[in-house]
């Protein structure tokens, strides 16, 4: 419960700061498939972006099959994130190091746009897309609606509302924080 409040308290952090914090964290692309397993698409390596059909619905992933998540906080084509400070380590910005993400069915406009520290973090639809710490792998979505702000993304680039026993990709209910607490 500790590390709950400790991840609550930092997240309330979230954004209130400038644009002073880096963006490191998760590279694009580093190996492995998308989720393996179920319906999931498969992808090549070099693959940044894969669509998994999820208990959410059909979501994006990373290549190695890892949940993107949207923040409400950040205004798509910013210049910075709005997630800095102790947010960062939290929901690492997904970062690839081509100007050009290779994706395997997702049909939104992916591009990219600078961090703070001089990487490219990964955009869907103008949207800057995190990992999340809390999930410690594949085929896992705990940052799902984290503080209702925080959201799964549809391969065409619309955030997805629902929780995991719901359906669909644009419920219009917000769950709370999730029940399992991230893990350091």
């Amino acid at each position: 419960m500790t590390v709950f409040a400790a991840a609550v308290l930092g997240l309330a952090a979230c954004g209130s700061g400038g644009s002073s914090g880096t963006a490191s964290g998760s590279s694009a692309g580093s190996g492995g498939s998308a989720a393996s397993g179920g319906s999931a698409s498969a992808a090549a390596a070099t693959t940044d972006l894969a669509a998994w059909e999820s208990p959410l619905g059909t979501i994006v992933v990373t290549g190695d099959g890892r949940a993107v998540y949207e923040f409400d906080k950040d205004t798509p084509g910013a210049p910075a994130s709005a997630c800095t400070g102790t947010c960062v380590p939290l929901w690492p910005a997904l970062t690839t190091t081509s100007s050009t993400p290779s994706v395997t069915g997702v049909p939104g406009e992916v591009g990219t746009a600078p961090t703070a520290d001089g990487k490219e973090q990964v955009t869907l639809d103008g949207h800057r897309l995190y990992t999340y710490s809390g999930d410690s792998g594949a085929q896992q979505v705990n940052g799902q609606g984290f503080m209702g702000l925080w959201w799964a993304v549809a391969p065409d680039g619309s955030k997805v509302t629902g929780t995991a026993s719901s359906s669909g990709s644009s419920s219009s209910s917000s769950s709370s924080a999730p029940a399992q607490a991230p893990t350091y």
